[in-house]
């Protein structure tokens, strides 16, 4: 199976507002997709459809071969979801809190805690490990999310600004710790505003604009369709976003 998400025509509306319209998209496995647009452009209300949160008024995902909106709980046991203000139990301890996650998961108990202090120790964790949640700083937060999002060994992540409350160092090692997951196979599929960090970070992008998916590509696509030469990606979203949602015909998708 080459495809881990694949989105045909997926629309949502909320009454008359059209919060995504029409969503044609593929993501490989082993690929680092990031999902760039304004605010209100539609990322959030992608992701949630993604994710089994929001159901379609029209169109269908497949999430890890499963269509999400009829077989969510096959899915959900292959995704792993960090949302933009993940929900946290404050009075667990980090370690207690991924141990409780785990229960979610059913994972066996046999070799749970060598996995979980692995994490911890991947992230930065290890010596916050035994303190509550709520003594936590956002970014911290935000590693505890995604520990949680990796523990039962996702098929596919999804991150809503995940480098949000980050210094350069933690961002840096979240970069790092994604493209370990794309290594060993998963796809990662991120939502960010944070565009510099999305440049070095992603094999390649899609940008939204007003719910429409305007164009998606790798660098080098994206850079022929603007004709920017050696822009960087700030300058090609703001060209692209400015234009609109008129263009219409993805470059680069070599997953189609």
């Amino acid at each position: 199976m080459t495809h881990a998400i694949v989105c045909d025509g997926l629309t949502k509306r909320f009454g008359a507002v059209s919060a995504l319209n029409g969503l044609d998209l593929t993501i490989a496995y082993g690929e680092l997709f990031g999902f760039l647009g304004p605010n209100g452009a539609g990322k959030t209300t992608t992701i949630k459809l993604l994710t089994g949160l929001l159901r379609p008024s029209s169109g269908t995902a497949t999430v890890c071969g499963y269509p999400i909106a009829l077989r969510s709980k096959e899915a959900l046991r292959s995704i792993g979801y960090v949302p933009d203000n993940p929900y946290l139990y404050e009075k667990l301890t980090g370690r207690e809190f991924l141990s409780f996650v785990g229960d979610l998961y059913s994972l066996p108990l046999g070799g749970r805690a060598a996995r979980i202090d692995g994490i911890l120790e991947r992230l930065g964790l290890e010596e916050k490990r035994d303190e509550l949640i709520q003594s936590y700083s956002r970014g911290m937060r935000q590693k505890i999310a995604l520990a949680a999002a990796m523990l039962h060994q996702p098929s596919v992540v999804f991150l809503d600004e995940p480098t949000v409350g980050l210094d350069p160092k933690s961002a840096r090692m979240m970069k790092d710790v994604l493209r370990e997951m794309c290594s060993d196979g998963a796809a990662v599929f991120v939502s960010t505003h944070i565009l510099d960090v999305a440049e070095r970070m992603c094999d390649r992008f899609g940008i939204v604009n007003m719910g429409k998916l305007i164009t998606t590509g790798t660098m080098a696509d994206l850079r022929i369709l603007t004709s920017s030469g050696a822009a960087n990606l700030e300058d090609i979203f703001l060209q692209l976003t400015e234009v609109g949602p008129g263009i219409s015909q993805p470059l680069g998708d070599s997953t189609d």
